[in-house]
């Protein structure tokens, strides 16, 4: 029979003891579990508690940068340049804005808010350039827009009224050129400039003095640690690092002097250099100006597409940045040079029968007229220069080897940049014969020399260069680099870096001619502008214009710079050419002639004839310059040299 199944009884005894096996093993698990977490909950409250409350404090404290005021701009009588001017500017936390079209749409309800703004905001919101940065959206709002936002202010998270300290150049348009002016930072500028350092600036110089000291002008930054609320608005101030001031400088510029240049200068386009023998820039006038205060405050872009593309060039600076042939100013340099090299001498004369032939092309003198040929008679190198005889000139250029006169005349700074602390001053173009081969596949010809010798062709020069020059022949052939600065502070980080400018250049000598050389010149320049009653086509050049009643003895030099080729044998007609086509007037002079306190350069563009255009220009800036100093200290208002009239 089969075996019968076998009937398992359950264990009740067995499955209890399991059960509270497995039990007491889980109770175990959750005690252990339970005593690390309050374990690690004990580590972090009692060991690392200040760290936490560190990171914690991040999200509350906010550490903001603070700009540093930007050193002052004087004139060598103290009198302010450019200093800095507090205003008010709205700007948005664009983090503690909960809706920003909504914010918006509320604050142009309470400031006017042009287009314009809002477009150049809405540009800096997407160029933002770190988290938590204040977005400006206004700058220099007015005392009713100010109160009308902090009324407000409950309503509106992540707007900030903020006190702001900018630029002011009290002159203005007067000064634009010679101070320079500053710019709102860019993204150009962001990539260059040191983050650290530029982490709380908005404006940074851009243009002439205030770019070229930068670096001296614009101070160290500090930061300020704040208490903020979710909003992130300001509870408490924690803390406070003072930003550094930039060092203030003073320039050797004469605001009085410069305010008389403009006023020579009067509407028409040109420029005035004045130097000191020292090379200090006593004024520096280019017209037409702008006016510098707008690109700080703001401005409307259809009148910055007005200045850009004004055909007057209102942001070209013309006494350093406008290139100009010279003229018969460059006769002086001619004359030099062919003195040193034994092209002529004082005594040698040619007879000048008003036309100039070489390699089968007539050149004219400047009186030429058709009918009448002009010409000088019988000329010595004196009488060259105050007569200004092209012919003269002529003979001398064709004499001269390729090169010798251009190599010549670099020793006066053409050429190159030469003034030590102008941002953008050009060299000009002083041609010869690589440059020529280089530029236009052609060598240099004896042409081109005697174009050159009259200051034609391609030679190019800047009025600041031909007030270099003109100094140069006033120190009787000591070079002096031009410059702005007369004196300035020197900044900490200047002193711990050893990099403070010197302040003073190293005269050089033109070499070549004989100190007899440079007197007798200046004794031509002064017959330019004092021999006069002489007779036709005798007296100096500018006599007429302004050498009757001068109270001191001038060394002066005109010159008429052609813009535009005539055809040979055909009359300059004014009147026919555009104005912009015209002849260029120069004047060049140095006074008193004997013991030089000024050396000044005059451009009007398309202005015409040189003494008649330009040396009266030139007077009026050397007598509001000398005159003063004369009733302080009479001067003899003669030549300590033999009257000029006899020669």
């Amino acid at each position: 029979m089969p075996a019968a199944h076998e009937v398992r009884m359950k264990d009740a005894d067995a499955e209890r003891t399991a059960f509270a096996t497995r039990s007491l093993v889980t109770f175990l698990a959750i005690v252990v579990l339970f005593g690390i977490l309050m374990a690690r909950m004990i580590w972090l409250m009692a060991y690392q508690r200040g760290e936490h409350l560190a990171h914690s404090n991040e999200n509350s404290v906010q550490l903001a940068p603070l700009a540093p005021a930007r050193g002052l701009v004087f004139d060598r009588h103290g009198e302010t340049l450019a200093h800095n001017h507090p205003i008010f500017s709205l700007a948005l936390v664009p983090e503690h804005v909960a809706d920003m079209d909504a914010t918006l749409a509320e604050l142009d309800q309470l400031v006017l808010i042009t287009e314009t703004q809002l477009e150049s905001f809405r540009n800096r919101l997407r160029k933002r350039r770190r988290p938590l940065e204040e977005i400006p959206l206004k700058f220099n709002i007015t005392e009713s827009e100010r109160a009308a936002v902090e009324v407000n202010r409950h309503r509106l998270g992540g707007v900030r009224v903020l006190p702001e300290i900018v630029r002011h150049y009290p002159y203005g348009e007067l000064m634009a050129h010679a101070v320079g002016s500053v710019r709102r930072v860019n993204e150009e500028d962001l990539k260059r400039l040191d983050p650290t350092r530029y982490r709380a600036t908005r404006f940074l110089g851009k243009r002439g003095v205030e770019a070229f000291y930068e670096d001296a002008l614009h101070g160290e930054p500090g930061f300020h640690a704040m208490e903020v609320d979710v909003l992130g608005r300001v509870r408490k101030e924690l803390s406070r690092v003072a930003p550094t001031p930039g060092g203030n400088i003073t320039l050797h510029l004469d605001a009085r002097l410069q305010i008389a240049a403009s006023a020579a200068l009067g509407q028409r386009r040109g420029a005035v250099v004045a130097l000191a023998p020292d090379g200090g820039v006593l004024a520096m006038v280019s017209h037409p100006g702008y006016e510098p205060n707008l690109f700080v405050t703001g401005m409307d872009p259809a009148d910055y597409q007005e200045l850009v593309s004004s055909r007057d060039t209102p942001l070209l600076n013309r006494a350093s940045q406008g290139r100009y042939a010279p003229g018969s100013t460059f006769k002086l340099v001619v004359a030099l040079a062919a003195l040193a090299m034994g092209f002529t001498d004082w005594e040698r004369i040619i007879e000048d029968r008003g036309e100039f032939r070489i390699g089968g092309r007539v050149r004219r003198d400047w009186s030429w007229q058709p009918g009448n040929a002009g010409g000088q008679g019988l000329v010595d190198l004196r009488r060259a220069i105050y007569r200004s005889s092209n012919v003269y000139f002529y003979d001398l250029g064709a004499k001269m080897p390729t090169d010798a006169l251009p190599s010549f005349a670099a020793q006066f700074g053409f050429g190159e940049v030469t003034a030590l602390d102008f941002a953008d001053a050009v060299p000009g173009l002083l041609p010869n014969n690589a440059w020529k081969m280089g530029h236009k596949g052609e060598r240099w010809y004896p042409g081109d020399t005697v174009n050159m010798a009259i200051g034609q062709g391609d030679l190019e020069v800047t009025p600041l260069q031909l007030a270099t020059m003109a100094a140069t022949i006033a120190n009787r052939g000591e070079f002096v680099a031009p410059r702005m600065l007369k004196s300035r502070d020197v900044s900490e980080v200047e002193l711990k870096n050893g990099t403070a400018a010197a302040e003073r250049p190293t005269p050089r000598r033109v070499e070549g001619p004989t100190a007899e050389d440079w007197e007798r010149l200046i004794d031509a320049m002064e017959d330019v502008v004092h021999r006069g009653n002489q007779g036709y086509r005798q007296n100096g050049t500018a006599w007429a214009h302004i050498g009757r009643d001068i109270a001191y003895r001038m060394a002066g030099k005109s010159g008429t710079a052609q813009v535009v080729e005539i055809p040979e044998g055909e009359e300059y007609d004014e009147e026919e050419l555009d104005e912009y086509h015209r002849k260029h007037a120069w004047f060049i002079a140095f006074a008193p002639a004997d013991a030089p306190q000024i050396a000044v350069a005059v451009l009007v563009e398309n202005g015409g004839g040189g003494s008649s255009v330009a040396g009266p220009v030139a007077r009026e800036v050397i007598d509001a310059y000398l005159l003063p100093r004369l009733a302080e200290r009479p001067l003899a208002a003669k030549s300590k040299r033999a009257d000029s009239a006899g020669a």
